[in-house]
């Protein structure tokens, strides 16, 4: 290194070598790539408890360091024996994108500041809402995840609905309280959002599902009655497009019809599940998501693409200029060329942003959005298939079916107890993360626990599946034999 951060031409294209070398390495043995690594987290605090470093060490030791402590220890999300939450393992032309976006390190906020990747993230945003049948004249942004997603198009919400109010000055002070309705599966990013937004936890509506884990209409639209009978300003309701629980998919024809007759928002939290609108298999299951007044979106799961990146839609893009934009000299456009270009810092909250949709353009362009759905629907029937092995087993309990990739179950063994069998599932847990090779976690369906199996990973096959299964099943083996000892 000279004067600046930079190192020789030479000496850099060495460390990219070793950095590829790691790499490569990882993908060479992705298919026995443990689902958990275990280590207490002292031990792990230790690797890193060191005074800060006033002179840099050899970048070779440093890259040797890092695959010892960081890759070689890292949770198994891009292997295939990964089961716990909702996310996908990533993709190798989206890892070779987030190099090159850092290279050229652009500030996707003004068009001037990125010309190239702000027409990029305009692409996207179109070809989002085409993936998902969406109006074309659609808006959007591309976001750090779902649950930003959920924030943003909720924001729109709140500020486009009340806009004779002119909210962004005045603030809710004065307002009757807002109400927003969804079903008791809705993911917990709803009761953040709403008290970031000031609406307040208090005026969210959870409504009763059905045995379906679907929103019950009927209590849905008593609700709203009532609230309204009350005082209450009921403004939106959200319906979900694949619930982290189960997959279950809402009515949203139904849920955009009841928002229509009480002059409402229509908000579809899509993030898990939204993408397979584009399967021909489920079109009919999404029917009303173009109804949608926002919709939320999660690359990071059924794009398959790496952490971060979601999406947020809405109708156009003036929704989202009229509820972000607001002016500052240092931003003003006044002297810019007089252009169409669309400038990103005026439609959302973000200045500074890196170019998430570039990574998303690269992979649509390398494998084309086919191949995406080709993963998707696999992922789909691998699930269909887990939950045939487990219907035909007689020590595993089918708990919940899906129409996406996602199952609820429970290992019961030879146990006829109902006690004991929640306290080996409950015991299961803690005992696969320190087996390690596959890693799931659990959740509970009407307050009964149950283990929770997420497919959404192009590298599983049906192979894995079974060896989930299998390992399950050797796992709760070594907990009985504790026990009876």
């Amino acid at each position: 290194m000279n004067n600046t951060l930079d190192y020789k031409p030479e000496e850099f294209q060495n460390i990219l070598q070793k950095t590829s070398e790691i790499i490569i390495e990882q993908y060479k043995k992705i298919e026995n790539i443990k689902g958990y690594n275990s280590f207490p987290q002292e031990e792990v605090e230790s690797w890193f408890n060191e005074p800060l470093p006033m002179n840099g060490k050899n970048t070779f030791q440093l890259l040797e360091e890092v695959k010892e402590k960081v890759i070689n220890t890292a949770t198994g999300n891009f292997g295939p024996n990964m089961y716990a939450y909702v996310m996908a393992g990533g993709n190798q032309i989206s890892t070779i994108a987030d190099f090159l976006a850092s290279t050229i390190n652009q500030n996707a906020t003004k068009w001037h500041l990125a010309p190239a990747m702000t027409e990029i993230e305009k692409r996207v945003v179109k070809w989002t809402a085409e993936m998902i049948h969406y109006t074309p004249e659609a808006g959007g942004a591309m976001v750090s995840g779902g649950s930003a997603a959920n924030l943003a198009g909720l924001t729109v919400a709140r500020n486009i609905f009340f806009k004779q109010f002119d909210i962004n000055k005045n603030g809710l002070f004065g307002q009757k309280p807002f109400t927003v309705y969804c079903s008791k599966e809705t993911h917990n990013c709803t009761d953040k959002s709403l008290a970031l937004l000031g609406i307040g936890t208090n005026n969210l509506r959870r409504i009763d599902t059905g045995s379906d884990f679907k929103i019950n209409l009927e209590a849905l639209e008593a609700q709203i009655i009532e609230d309204k009978q009350n005082g209450f300003q009921p403004f939106c309701i959200i319906g979900n497009a694949g619930t982290v629980n189960t997959g279950a998919i809402d009515d949203l024809t139904a849920l955009a019809n009841l928002a229509q007759k009480y002059k409402m928002w229509f908000h579809v939290d899509g993030a898990y599940g939204g993408l397979a609108s584009s399967l021909p298999s489920l079109k009919n299951k999404y029917a009303g998501l173009e109804l949608a007044d926002s919709v939320a979106l999660d690359f990071h799961k059924w794009l398959y693409q790496p952490f971060e990146i979601g999406c947020v839609l809405v109708k156009n893009w003036s929704l989202l200029r009229e509820t972000y934009f607001k002016q500052a000299d240092y931003l003003d456009t006044e002297l810019e060329q007089k252009t169409a270009r669309l400038e990103f810092n005026e439609h959302y909250f973000q200045l500074s942003r890196n170019a998430k949709a570039f990574k998303v353009w690269m992979s649509l362009k390398a494998y084309g959005f086919t191949k995406f759905q080709e993963m998707i629907q696999k992922d789909i029937d691998l699930t269909n298939y887990l939950s045939k092995l487990i219907r035909e087993s007689s020590d595993f309990e089918l708990k919940s079916t899906s129409d996406l990739a996602i199952t609820c179950f429970r290992y019961k063994g030879s146990l006829t107890n109902e006690k004991e069998i929640i306290e080996i599932n409950q015991k299961l847990i803690p005992a696969l993360e320190a087996d390690g090779r596959v890693f799931i976690t659990g959740t509970k369906l009407n307050n009964e626990f149950v283990l929770r199996a997420c497919l959404i990973n192009h590298r599983k096959q049906k192979s894995t599946v079974e060896y989930l299964l299998d390992t399950i099943r050797n796992v709760a083996a070594g907990l009985v034999t504790t026990a009876g000892n």
